[in-house]
């Protein structure tokens, strides 16, 4: 325990294979990743199955605790979807940026418990999500505009000397917008993490230390820990709700073509 505490803060972010299924001449290895990603793909199907196990497979009148939960979220995101989005066609998209969110927030929460593993802190993580989401984003835009799908590059009335400038600046920026999605996720679990982890040893080190005078300074670390433990759970939530934010805004300008 004294000297996994010492280890670097970024070994926390290693994928490491648990075991290994062997299928003729096939290797599937189940790392901590992978582990995790069931891990949250399981609890919310047992979750959501436990909010619906009336006779009438309905929602109770009088809601429980988790169900005002799932309520208050469900409100949440109908609130950013009909802000940012709008229209006739907003809530065909409501069960893609509610299962967004709920995704990206599990996974960030069950990061902070210790021994467990933040799978958002890669960046092959969360970019292989925003390029998948910002993909059907661009087959939706093409099934519903067909061709006027490239005046996203050109706006009304440019001027062809104006075109010249402006098509490879918003080619550029339209492209842009998954990496950006993904590296400003990644960030902010990576940084986070580090700075906590950071703290936790220091305290340990602290605690462990021989000397009489630094055992006293042992618990001014723990007390900027805990608030920033609060503080990291909050930014868990809030990057999941900016990245659904974000997918909405991208959603409106490919269904208004703005």
């Amino acid at each position: 325990m004294e000297s996994f505490l010492y280890y670097s803060p970024l070994e926390q972010f290693e994928i490491i294979p648990l075991f290994s299924l062997y299928f003729l001449i096939f290797t599937f290895r189940i790392t901590n990743q992978l582990f995790v990603l069931l891990l949250v793909i399981i609890f919310y199907s047992i979750f959501f199955i436990s909010l619906t196990k009336s006779e009438d497979h309905s929602f109770y009148v009088i809601p429980t605790r988790w169900q005002t939960l799932v309520e208050v979220t469900y409100s949440l995101i109908v609130g950013i979807i009909n802000d940012n989005i709008g229209g006739t066609r907003s809530h065909y998209f409501f069960p893609l940026i509610f299962v967004i969110f709920l995704f990206i927030g599990g996974l960030n929460i069950i990061g902070l418990v210790p021994y467990t593993f933040t799978v958002t802190s890669h960046i092959i993580t969360t970019l292989a999500l925003s390029l998948t989401i910002f993909l059907g984003m661009n087959i939706i835009c093409v099934r519903i505009h067909g061709i006027k799908f490239f005046t996203l590059f050109l706006p009304s009335g440019t001027s062809l000397y104006l075109a010249l400038l402006l098509v490879p600046v918003e080619l550029l920026s339209y492209i842009s917008k998954p990496i950006s999605l993904a590296v400003r996720l990644f960030c902010n679990m990576v940084a986070g993490h580090i700075l906590l982890k950071v703290l936790a040893g220091f305290a340990w080190s602290l605690t462990t230390s021989s000397s009489s005078v630094l055992f006293l300074f042992q618990y001014f670390p723990l007390l900027v820990l805990v608030p920033l433990f609060g503080l990291e759970f909050g930014v868990a939530i809030i990057q999941a709700f900016v990245f659904s934010l974000l997918i909405c805004i991208y959603l409106n300008d490919i269904l208004n073509l703005h």
